[in-house]
């Protein structure tokens, strides 16, 4: 054979040197036991030394020639460790997904020989070529004569491989979903620290629904418990788009006005469809007490009362309801600062947040009344599916003093800012729309359903007594300037171990519904109030 002639096996490209005396064997003269005379063959004595460097190159040269072919056998077949190599060979070609290889064999250092790897990888519809350079030493086999053959380890598939580490092509992480506003404006954490806690709960819940490609690489992989690394891009990905039902200027405007409070939190909703507008707390990250609030609503839940007393048609706007200074049922109950109006209507009460005046009902009640209301028309306590954790309410049946304390947002009533601003939405809407930050068609989801709407004239009553409040009762400093259709409830609610009640504010203004509440913030028309005003003003 002619030194140097090059030629192509598979899609190998090698060059082929001469090997003379490979394969070849001597006969000599033997005489046989029984003393007949004779010729035989045999074999030649085993080689040692170093390979020859015609030896290395041929060696190098069929190797590389197989695996391009795809005869892993033939290939492995060619190294001191058939088992190890048939699996590291196969694993690259099922695991690491290459359909294709070719090699460019380099000039041989002695025994080691140096060449480069253009691997085609294809996931899915996915297919790009990787390339690397590796190198592979040749070796003489004492199990077989001296044979030369590739002295097998894991780095001859890669320079990085090693033993207990695989080549794996697959997704690298979950796709990335960027979370979006109603109106496709990118929602990032840096300008709208509430949603912090909001955004990943989201993203992992309906990540997979909202388009995009996980990025795809080939990836070195060690044990559990190690990092992979990833060796080549196979995809870069692209990003899904999650639209939510936050408005970015409304929650911009909502985080500014918790800030001036240690401690507030405030939710915004649409009242025709319950979507979630905006969530701010003061206190970022850990406890979401805007969506999450378990505390005593106070004189805010007054409108799930009223609405139960105007269907009932045990109180009307116009009808005479006196507010004494103080109520008895169970135990004692009286007004802020000792307030009276011996001669005040429903309405009255209503918009300057009289407690006795609706003490004087709890006689006149079920235990389960407002518990029924609170649930059947403003769906409190139903399993609402939000899209992240949230609390829904709380209004349990009671008999007694807790009974009548319930009535005035007091007692075992539980709410948060996102309960109550659902409630005022009600009230704006006439019915309970759940409210929700991803639309349901997204995964197709039933959102809680209320048992029926609020009755005509209740509502007709109780938006009259709403706005008288946001007009001219305790609401109205806070909901000055205001214009559209409005409506506010204060409360003050008073909770054991503190110097200083709850402040709470509900209310609406045409379709945008909000409620806050500040800890320990006094009377909720000047602490909450322009919290929730200013939220307001910005939808």
């Amino acid at each position: 054979m002619r030194t140097g002639a090059k030629i192509a096996i598979g899609v190998a490209t090698v060059t082929v040197v001469g090997a003379a005396g490979l394969g070849a064997y001597n006969l000599v003269d033997a005489v046989t036991g029984d003393g007949a005379g004779g010729l035989r063959a045999e074999a030649a004595p085993a080689r040692t030394g170093p390979p020859t460097s015609g030896e290395t190159e041929k060696t190098a040269r069929d190797f590389l020639a197989a695996w391009a072919a795809g005869d892993t056998g033939k290939a492995a077949g060619l190294t001191d460790d058939v088992q190890a190599a048939t699996t590291a060979l196969t694993a690259y070609r099922d695991t690491a997904h290459v359909e294709k290889v070719t090699f460019k064999q380099g000039t041989a250092v002695g025994t080691k020989v140096p060449f480069s790897v253009s691997a085609e990888v294809v996931h899915g519809k996915q297919h790009t070529t990787w390339t690397y350079d590796s190198s592979l030493d040749v070796v003489r086999a004492a199990a077989e004569g001296g044979r030369a053959k590739v002295g097998w380890r894991p780095a001859v598939v890669h320079p990085e491989l090693t033993a207990g580490r695989t080549l794996r092509t697959g997704a690298t992480e979950e796709s990335k979903v960027v979370a979006v506003d109603r109106g496709g404006a990118e929602l990032d954490p840096k300008d709208h620290p509430s949603l912090a806690s909001v955004l990943p709960d989201l993203r992992k819940k309906y990540g997979e629904k909202a388009g995009g490609e996980p990025a795809v690489a080939v990836r070195l992989e060690g044990p559990a418990g190690t990092a992979p690394k990833n060796l080549h891009v196979v995809s870069e990905g692209k990003p899904g788009k999650l639209r939510t039902t936050i408005d970015a200027g409304v929650q911009r405007a909502a985080e500014a006005a918790v800030n001036k409070y240690n401690d507030a939190s405030v939710v915004a909703v649409k009242a025709s469809t319950g979507e979630i507008l905006a969530v701010a707390n003061s206190k970022k990250g850990g406890f979401n007490a805007a969506l999450g609030g378990t505390t005593a609503p106070g004189s805010t839940m007054k409108i799930v009362t009223s609405a139960l007393l105007l269907e009932q048609g045990k109180a009307a706007p116009a009808k005479s309801l006196p507010c004494p200074k103080n109520a008895t049922y169970g135990m004692t109950f009286h007004n802020v600062e000792n307030s009276e109006n011996p001669r005040a209507t429903f309405a009255q009460d209503f918009a300057a947040s009289c407690n006795t005046a609706f003490i004087s009902f709890a006689g006149q009640l079920s235990d389960s009344a407002l518990a029924d209301e609170a649930r059947d028309v403003f769906g409190i306590g139903l399993d609402w599916k939000a899209g992240v954790p949230t609390f829904d309410g709380r209004v349990p049946t009671d008999s007694g003093a807790g009974r009548a304390a319930a009535l005035i947002g007091q007692g075992r009533v539980q709410m948060s800012p996102l309960n109550m601003a659902s409630i005022a939405a009600t009230v704006r809407e006439g019915s309970f729309h759940q409210p929700y930050f991803v639309d349901p068609s997204l995964d197709g989801r039933q959102l809680a359903r209320a048992a029926r709407p609020l009755a005509p004239g209740a509502a007709r009553d109780l938006r009259s007594m709403m706005r008288l409040t946001a007009v001219s009762g305790t609401g109205a400093r806070a909901m000055a300037g205001l214009g559209g259709e409005i409506g506010a409830k204060t409360g003050s609610a008073e909770v054991d171990g503190q110097t200083a009640p709850n402040g709470w504010f509900a209310a609406y203004r045409d379709d945008v519904a909000a409620a806050a509440v500040v800890p320990q913030g006094g009377h909720g028309g000047d602490s909450a109030g322009p919290v929730v005003a200013a939220v307001l003003r910005a939808g």
